[in-house]
């Protein structure tokens, strides 16, 4: 028997960082959705007891530091799975880049493993696992659109923003989350996104409303580290995109489009800034 799960990539249309909290963490809101742009995790059964994955990308560890990995791992101990599987990664979604992919991958994997032995583990049940792998997984369990809270494992699911075109452009640099939250300071940050007009703007399905107020406090430290990042946003923008933010702690950068003539322009035009650009739909 095999399993097919696809691992949508995630985008942030608002990050916002509250303070510092004492375990170490960020107290975070955020506003995440996801775009049609997926990995495909295929699982199938192994007659021993062990977790062996592969991959057509040659750039991502195949042990126990791949999420998916960490996933199975979690799994098989939790509901004592004496059997063994195989995964195989097929990579669309940039590595290191602010999307998720690692996370999504994770997610992906706790839900066809259920499938796979038919554990009968719900929902609620498979995002508490995945906040044991990361703080994005609970979200990429679910999909959707939600508000994140906490350290991002805490949800309230909300409307889909209003369908548009995004095109999606990650420089060739890798940008460490931690690194990022580790420079951020919550007394100098000048500008928080307003959280609260990003859900209206969804709620009403208004697309401009939500282009005007998208924000990520994060952008000014990845910007400090990695100017290019701060210079395809605005190359981006200058091509038409009617908004544009780093997702996550970057380095790539999306642009939100409504418009489908506008789109292979903004996509040539930053095929000419960098080789990783995606020009996708938001799954809604």
């Amino acid at each position: 028997m095999k399993v097919f799960e696809k691992a949508s990539a995630k985008i942030n249309l608002s990050l916002d960082v509250l303070r510092k909290r004492e375990d170490g963490y960020h107290e975070v809101e955020m506003v995440m959705t996801m775009v049609d742009l997926a990995d495909r995790i295929e699982m199938q059964e192994l007659p021993r007891d062990t977790i062996i994955i592969s991959s057509q990308a040659g750039y991502i560890p195949l042990d126990e530091k791949n999420l998916a990995f960490q996933a199975a791992r979690l799994i098989k101990d939790r509901y004592d799975v004496k059997r063994g599987v195989y995964i195989h990664l097929d990579k669309r979604i940039p590595v290191a880049a602010g999307l998720a992919g690692g996370s999504t991958d994770a997610a992906a994997t706790l839900r066809g493993l259920n499938k796979l032995w038919q554990l009968g583990i719900s929902n609620d049940e498979l995002k508490l696992l995945g906040q044991e792998l990361g703080s994005d997984v609970p979200f990429c369990v679910t999909g959707g659109t939600a508000i994140a809270r906490g350290r991002g494992e805490k949800l309230e699911m909300i409307d889909s923003p209003p369908q548009c075109w995004v095109v999606l452009a990650k420089p060739p640099i890798n940008v460490s989350t931690s690194e990022i939250y580790g420079k951020v300071s919550v007394k100098e940050i000048e500008k928080h996104p307003n959280t609260s007009q990003v859900v209206q703007a969804i709620r009403e399905k208004n697309f401009d409303h939500l282009c005007s107020h998208l924000g990520n406090v994060l952008e000014d430290v990845t910007m400090r580290l990695h100017p290019e990042v701060k210079q395809l946003k605005e190359v981006m923008v200058k091509l038409g995109a009617d908004g544009a933010l780093m997702s996550g702690s970057g380095p790539t950068v999306f642009g939100l489009v409504s418009k489908e003539s506008k789109v292979a322009r903004i996509y040539n035009g930053l095929r000419g800034f960098c080789k990783e650009v995606y020009a996708v739909r938001l799954l809604t």
